[in-house]
């Protein structure tokens, strides 16, 4: 069935060239690496591959054949887009001043299956999940997948909110590549906002899958669906989350930035200025991933943590992951020996905290009087200190430094008291053990008692 779908996607969007330029992708048989076929007045036709671009003839474009093409594909919408109904091609005008079209950009679309495999663990999850990276990545073709899976073989209730019908495609009856899931068309772009909420108030999904969220109006309403229980999956302009955080419009969607005047005590503690960066809310999306390029992605499973970490100016390790590989993460070997500090009891124990809390480990280090110090950056550490739960978590961080060689330990109580155990045993670390008899030790005593007379143990 699916082939059959391919094949006559793959028609369709060749009937609507001019006969020439279609007859040579023909002959250059390569559709299932073509990107788009670009026609420019008075100019070369183009046809742009994934690794190549072949010019198709050596005469330019005409007006004809581009008026023939608009004849094929009917009108554009208000963003000078135009579909082929039941398939995901998109052809973009280019318009002059008088409003005349001189220029066509005919992508092809294509329902990639299977390509959400390696995230697919994230995808199923109930998390809020937000997509992020440069144009032709395959942000879309990933939403698209990820609104069949959840559908079909999940059977969740999902709509997807489709502005430029590139999830869906063209047309009234959604493509099979979104699987059971419903979509709302857009009218027009800044609508997107009222039909994501009227997705909510009127159709009660389980999921709501958007495509490119760019404005604040639109963060402002997915933070009011996931307030609502409804699961969010979108896109974002930007390519990293350091985008995110310096665009004012944007930044809702991981919490926001607020400006916080600390105490001269707790400025001093942080080893900042008094005015510093935080956090204002808790993050709309609970996971973040860039697709860095085709197949890879840097996933932040916390985007609170990460926010945090990044305003502080810790370093931030993204789990990466790429297609084709195992998701099955080997667990990390913490040999203990190297926990042992014995041979570094002259010098400076230089600590990177991963989830303990840094101003335990202060206090713990000046109360046991063992020379130490909390340092921002991994590299500059000779030993880790985490709770169980960053072991679980942090793999990619904890990873990073056994690659680096640098000691891990696991602080079993992740409170004062805890973490006062943990400093008294790394300083004790070396030291003779003391065996005692307790039994013996109260015949002594009664003795002395009986007796009156100091005896030494």
């Amino acid at each position: 069935m699916r082939d059959e779908q391919t094949e006559f996607e793959k028609q369709a969007f060749l009937e609507i060239l001019p006969k020439n330029i279609k007859e040579k992708l023909q002959n250059i048989g390569e559709f299932d690496n073509l990107i788009e076929v670009v026609l420019d007045l008075g100019r070369k036709p183009e046809a742009r591959f994934t690794n190549r671009t072949v010019y198709l003839r050596d005469e330019p474009v005409t007006r004809e054949e581009i008026n023939e093409t608009l004849q094929k594909i009917g009108v554009f919408d208000r963003d000078h887009r135009a579909g082929i109904e039941k398939t995901l091609h998109r052809i973009s005008g280019v318009f002059n001043r008088r409003g005349e079209v001189i220029g066509l950009t005919c992508r092809v679309g294509r329902a990639v299956y299977g390509t959400v495999e390696v995230l697919k663990d994230i995808i199923t999850s109930e998390r809020n999940l937000l997509l992020l990276g440069k144009p032709g990545v395959g942000k879309t073709t990933l939403l698209r997948e990820a609104a069949r899976v959840l559908s079909t073989e999940l059977g969740k209730r999902v709509i997807v909110i489709d502005t430029s019908n590139e999830i869906g495609g063209d047309g009234d009856v959604p493509h099979p590549g979104i699987g059971n899931a419903r979509r709302m068309q857009v009218p027009f772009g800044t609508a997107q906002e009222e039909v994501m909420i009227e997705a909510v108030e009127n159709h009660f999904p389980e999921v709501i899958i958007i495509d490119e969220i760019g404005r604040a109006e639109e963060a402002k309403a997915c933070r009011t669906i996931a307030e609502r229980g409804v699961r969010l999956i979108a896109t974002a302009h930007g390519t990293s989350i350091e985008n995110l955080l310096v665009n004012p419009t944007l930044q809702d969607l991981i919490g926001g930035i607020t400006s916080v005047t600390l105490s001269d005590e707790e400025a001093a503690r942080r080893g900042t200025q008094k005015t510093v960066l935080e956090r204002k809310s808790p993050p709309t999306f609970d996971t973040l991933i860039e697709i860095r390029e085709r197949g890879v992605f840097a996933i932040y499973h916390d985007v609170a943590e990460t926010v945090d970490a990044l305003l502080r100016g810790f370093p931030v390790f993204p789990e990466i992951r790429k297609s084709g590989e195992s998701t099955m993460f080997e667990q990390l070997k913490i040999n203990q020996e190297k926990t042992s500090i014995e041979n570094q009891k002259d010098s400076e124990l230089k600590i990177f905290a991963l989830g303990i809390n840094a101003s335990y480990i202060e206090r713990a280090l000046h109360s046991i009087r063992l020379k130490g110090r909390i340092v921002k950056n991994i590299e500059q550490a000779n030993l880790i200190v985490c709770d169980k739960k960053s072991l679980e978590k942090k793999k990619e961080i904890l990873e990073y430094a056994s690659n680096l060689q640098i000691p891990i330990k696991v602080i079993e109580r992740n409170s004062l008291g805890g973490v006062k155990d943990f400093i008294k045993e790394l300083k004790n670390k070396g030291k003779p053990k003391t065996s005692v008899d307790f039994e013996e030790v109260e015949n002594i005593i009664e003795e002395v008692i009986e007796k009156g007379v100091p005896k030494e143990i």
